[in-house]
């Protein structure tokens, strides 16, 4: 396994960990995007790649720009970074963000940044589907 499926391998950890409900679809993007699916399609990848380019992009002085963070506390750490997607969400770690003082402005500007460089390459790398398969009997 190289060091890119490794670190793809810990964030799927990570918002496996991170994110609340077993029966939720998701979809993270190459640079640690998840996008929960509240109402999942057919395709999940296709749906993620239309919400992530409507609501992905970062517009200065508009609410795609704003942003909200929230400390993960220990052992994990770092902090998850919201945007104006209420299921739109990037996580930070401390080795992202190694100053000694958290600034949540500096910290939620990383957690932006990855989510637009998602928005504009809409590369998926990894696809949780939880969707309830029914099995039919004969």
């Amino acid at each position: 396994m190289n060091e890119s499926q490794q670190e793809i391998g810990s964030m799927v950890n990570l918002w496996r960990s991170l994110i609340v409900g077993d029966q939720k679809s998701w979809v993270m993007f190459e640079n640690g995007t998840c996008l929960i699916l509240m109402q999942p399609e057919a395709n999940l990848a296709a749906q993620a790649r239309q919400i992530m380019s409507t609501w992905g992009p970062v517009s200065i002085g508009t609410s795609a720009a704003d942003f909200e963070v929230v400390a993960l506390p220990r052992p994990l750490g770092g902090w998850i970074v919201t945007g104006h997607h209420p299921d739109m969400l990037n996580y930070v770690s401390t080795r992202d963000y190694t100053d000694p003082i958290p600034s949540e402005m500096g910290i939620g500007l990383i957690g932006r940044d990855m989510r637009d460089c998602d928005a504009h390459t809409l590369n998926v790398v990894h696809i949780e589907d939880k969707r309830v398969r029914m099995i039919h009997a004969l």
